[in-house]
């Protein structure tokens, strides 16, 4: 008799499952698939010998993959019974989702999601069962003889990349099926809260040689009330995109003359941009920064020493040809630039640490599929510090680093944080273990004694040493990568830096790497998105806007908008023919922080009325008392605006 496979349940039970018994008979009717020795399984999973097995839930992350996998399977069998003669290429769940691909007879168009989506609907209440099955090469090729993409697939795997061998794995519910790996729900009863989100182009095999099929989008999860949560939050990022929001409030463009992913800051968005970078440069300089510039262009053999041209390349833009066969590259990364500052002279441990910091422009290859408004461009601003130092100072100079970088991301206003540590990649990456491991370990530590999250990215490190990131999240719960810190023991080698030390002997300095903001771009989206636009008062591009209610109150608004700009703020009149109900409207959609109506009872008595973005409205307010408020919440940098009432 076969001896019974024993099941270590995650409550730390055991259970013996009867001969050819399927993993699901030992769990709870909640679990929609298993983990076995840490492997994703179907519940119909038969093991043949002992194993560890934990139910998985809907609601967990295992859990929601699975069931957005099996909603994509729904979807397509959706697709091909409304459309006959329908191809279906791959459909994978990715985060939030899941999304197909298809070669459709006729073209689709967001009214026909609808039809999709009740299609699904009728087929999740037939409860069909998704039944896995095992097809070899030949079998596959004739269950799938009328799918080009799927016989396409078929005919490129080999026998290596086939589990089995030369067996395929296939999943049917009701009359459709494909190709698929699995695990999925046990039937499309099982299935939770979906809709079909958006319609996109995308060229088969990601080439654009091939032909462009149809992607349909999707979102799945394990409650109503989940997916409620989930598109209330698709609504608020797009009611925040910064792309809109630049357009709007006149910020900034991307001229199709200049160039995709090359932007123009209009006066607005210029202003707000000096304010971000002003600060920044006062904040540096108190902390012992030494200000430095460097060109935009040089020739290839900077980056032929420091390793960009081997490990870069893709990234960087093709070079010129100039001064008779000499190449010159656009500038990807502004460390070589500080490595030649440090290397002009003789250095001595007494200068060390030395900080440079620049504002400096680099321009980076970035593919046109990825650019995306001022988060992803081609050409930016990096607020790039190199900090060169002895390896006794590296350990106290990352953890000032850490508090210099977390107070000045929550002096712009973000507070929720975690640090990612990236560690060595498995490839592209030059240095003895040794070193790696000591870098590492010095941002461990570092890492460690801010009080906040650690998380590790395994392999994510840059070619010439470790990182730790600065994670943000911003209003709305989204994550963005803000400041990085690199400790690089490699390129100081690769150019032979040293200094001489208090023996007068040759030393190697280490070299840190740091970008508070990523990019003054970058940075510039994440402020205008965390804040929907609605910048505070020191950020405000328009901290005033004063509504005359008449033409004979606009030289009054006038003289109150000089005092204003004395004051040292900024101020904007409303002079237009506009009613005084529709300037009020205008400057609500322009953000700006106050308005101040200006009528005949303003003018006489020569007291304000201010209202607030939120639209709280305070009259006889005292002018002298209003600018002194304002100045104070300018100065502390406050994220709530002031009250003017008693």
């Amino acid at each position: 008799m076969a001896r019974m496979p024993k099941l270590s349940l995650a409550d730390g039970s055991q259970v013996e499952l009867p001969e050819g018994e399927p993993v699901g008979s030992a769990l709870g009717k909640a679990a929609v698939a298993a983990s076995v020795d840490g492997v994703l399984k179907d519940l119909s999973f038969v093991p043949d010998k002992d194993s560890a097995v934990a139910a998985v839930l809907l609601e967990d992350e295992d859990g929601l993959h699975v069931l957005r996998h099996s909603t994509a399977h729904v979807m397509a069998q959706a697709v091909c019974e409304l459309f006959p003669g329908a191809k279906y290429a791959i459909g994978p769940a990715v985060e939030n989702g899941f999304y197909y691909d298809f070669d459709l007879p006729e073209g689709l168009g967001p009214q026909d999601l609808n039809r999709i989506e009740q299609k699904m609907r009728k087929l999740a209440k037939q409860n069909q069962a998704f039944i896995r099955e095992e097809l070899s090469r030949a079998e596959a090729l004739e269950r799938f003889a009328d799918q080009p993409y799927k016989v396409e697939i078929i005919e490129s795997l080999e026998a290596g990349e086939v589990e089995g061998g030369d067996t395929l794995t296939a999943y049917r519910n009701g009359e459709w099926s494909d190709l698929c790996l699995g695990p999925h729900v046990p039937s499309t009863g099982k299935l939770g809260a979906f809709k079909l989100t958006s319609l996109a182009g995308a060229y088969w095999r990601a080439d654009e040689k091939n032909k462009q099929l149809t992607r349909i989008y999707g979102t799945a999860w394990a409650t109503q009330e989940d997916l409620d949560a989930y598109l209330h939050r698709l609504e608020e990022a797009e009611r925040r995109d910064h792309r809109r929001l630049g357009v709007d409030l006149d910020l900034f463009s991307f001229p199709e003359e200049i160039g995709s992913g090359l932007a123009v800051f209009h006066p607005k968005g210029g202003l707000v941009r000096k304010i971000m970078e002003e600060y920044s440069r006062e904040r540096h300089e108190a902390s012992g920064y030494d200000f430095v510039n460097t060109p935009h262009i040089t020739k290839s053999q900077l980056f032929e020493t420091s390793g960009h041209l081997d490990w870069y390349a893709e990234g960087m833009f093709p070079p010129m040809e100039l001064d008779g066969g000499t190449d010159y590259y656009l500038k990807p990364m502004n460390c070589p630039f500080h490595i030649l500052i440090y290397r002009s002279r003789t250095r001595s441990y007494r200068e060390l640490p030395m900080r440079l910091f620049e504002f400096g422009s680099v321009y980076r290859y970035e593919k046109s599929g990825v650019i995306h408004g001022l988060t992803r461009v081609r050409g930016m601003t990096q607020d790039d510090a190199h900090i060169f130092c002895t390896k006794e100072q590296m350990g106290a100079e990352l953890g000032s680093l850490l508090t210099f970088v977390l107070d000045l991301l929550r002096d712009y206003g973000l507070t929720d944080f975690y640090i990612e540590l990236s560690t060595k990649p498995e490839e592209k990456a030059v240095g003895s273990d040794e070193d790696w491991d000591e870098a590492t370990e010095a941002l461990r530590v570092a890492a460690g004694e801010m009080n906040l999250d650690v998380v590790m990215d395994e392999g994510g490190g840059a070619f010439y040493g470790p990182k730790i990131s600065v994670q943000a999240r911003d209003a709305i719960g989204r994550t963005w990568q803000m400041s990085t810190i690199q400790v690089d023991f490699q390129l100081p080698q690769r150019f032979d830096l040293h200094f001489a030390g208090d023996d007068n002997a040759r030393h190697q300095p280490v070299m840190i790497h740091r970008a508070l903001f990523g990019s003054v771009e970058r940075f510039f989206a994440v402020l205008l998105e965390h804040y929907a636009g609605a910048l505070p008062l020191w950020l405000a591009p328009e901290q005033i806007r004063l509504a005359p209610v008449a033409d004979r109150h606009v030289e009054h608004a006038g003289a109150l908008a000089a005092r204003f700009t004395q004051a040292g703020l900024r101020p904007h009149v409303d002079d237009s023919k506009e009613s005084v109900g529709k300037k009020i409207r205008t400057a609500q959609l322009q953000k700006v922080p106050y308005t101040l109506v200006i009528g005949d009872k303003e003018q006489d008595s020569g007291e304000l009325t201010v209202r607030d973005r939120a639209g709280t409205e305070t009259p006889g307010v005292e002018v002298d008392g209003f600018i002194a408020t304002l100045q104070s919440e300018a100065a502390s940098r406050a994220l709530q605006q002031s009250t003017f009432g008693d």
